[in-house]
């Protein structure tokens, strides 16, 4: 049997180092970046998965940030119906305090001055702002909702009746607020009109008990439109819960796709520079045999 040799080896010389380079510069940056991929050629199908990945995880961190923003919109608007409730279930106890029968007219006269101060405190509750924008004037956010005209102590609304949505997750949104009118002048029972009409019999005497209806009406219409925030924020957290699961769950996918085990790129850096060393010190001492010409001199 003949053996061959090969009168040239220096181009395999070079590819070899090359190669164990290459080898050597790959477990480098795996052990830097904790990547396998760490551009498309390193595997094409694992980085298009990858882009896929980070596509939905911006679509989490989107759906997140509207979700926060929302959500203290939301907070802020609860707080302030909770205040609302506060003030009518005042009015209803002095106005039934009114209708007892035992006050005198200067007495309902200064009960009256106090549903009066009710009627601001409400007007200035439903002119809650937040970030700048009107909470209760429907779309029209940089309107202000409600005003009072001091000639014939009505308040009309300057807002509109249109809602939005932002959305949480794919197919899934949420409507972001309730039109001022439908909380405080609502045909079910007007908030507005009842602290005028008790106001009125106060003054006048008459009529306290019905006046005193028409609040409590007002309060349950006010409690009963409260619970859309209630619900509203019951889903935020639902959603907030989800999207964040999902991130943890494609942080665990990227990880699955493109991650390396420590401890194993360590392994294979240490054997790529051994074997780099090898490749080294073998081209070294192969370049330094004699060749045919040294003998034939």
């Amino acid at each position: 049997m003949s053996i061959r040799l090969n009168p040239n080896l220096l181009p395999d010389l070079l590819t070899a180092v090359q190669q164990s380079e290459q080898n050597m510069n790959t477990a480098t940056e795996q052990l830097a970046s904790g990547r396998s991929v760490n551009r498309l050629s390193d595997d094409p199908a694992a980085a298009a998965a990858l882009v896929g990945n980070h596509n939905s995880t911006g679509q989490d961190d989107q759906f997140l940030r509207n979700v926060s923003s929302l959500q203290a919109r939301f907070q802020v608007a609860d707080s302030t119906l909770s205040n609302v409730v506060t003030v009518l279930t005042r009015a209803v106890a002095i106005g039934t305090e009114g209708a007892n029968g035992t006050l005198s007219a200067a007495d309902r006269q200064a009960v009256a001055g106090e549903v009066q101060g009710l009627t601001s405190q409400l007007l200035s509750l439903a002119n809650t702002t937040y970030q700048g924008t009107y909470i209760f004037s429907g779309t029209a956010v940089k309107t202000q909702p409600f005003a009072l005209n001091t000639t014939t102590n009505a308040v009309t609304y300057n807002g509109d009746a249109n809602t939005t949505s932002v959305q949480f997750s794919n197919g899934n949104p949420i409507s972001t607020s309730v039109p001022g009118s439908q909380l405080f002048q609502n045909a079910s029972g007007d908030a507005f009109g009842a602290l005028q009409n008790l106001n009125a019999a106060l003054l006048s005497g008459n009529n306290i008990g019905a006046a005193v209806t028409q609040v409590q009406t007002a309060l349950s219409t006010v409690s009963t439109q409260r619970v859309f925030y209630g619900n509203g924020l019951n889903q935020i957290t639902l959603s907030e819960n989800f999207l964040s699961q999902d991130k943890v769950n494609l942080s665990s996918q990227e990880n699955a796709l493109v991650g390396v085990d420590p401890a194993k790129a360590a392994s294979d850096l240490v054997q790529a520079q051994v074997a780099n060393q090898s490749i080294l010190s073998a081209t070294g001492r192969v370049l330094t045999l004699p060749t045919l010409l040294s003998f034939l001199k």
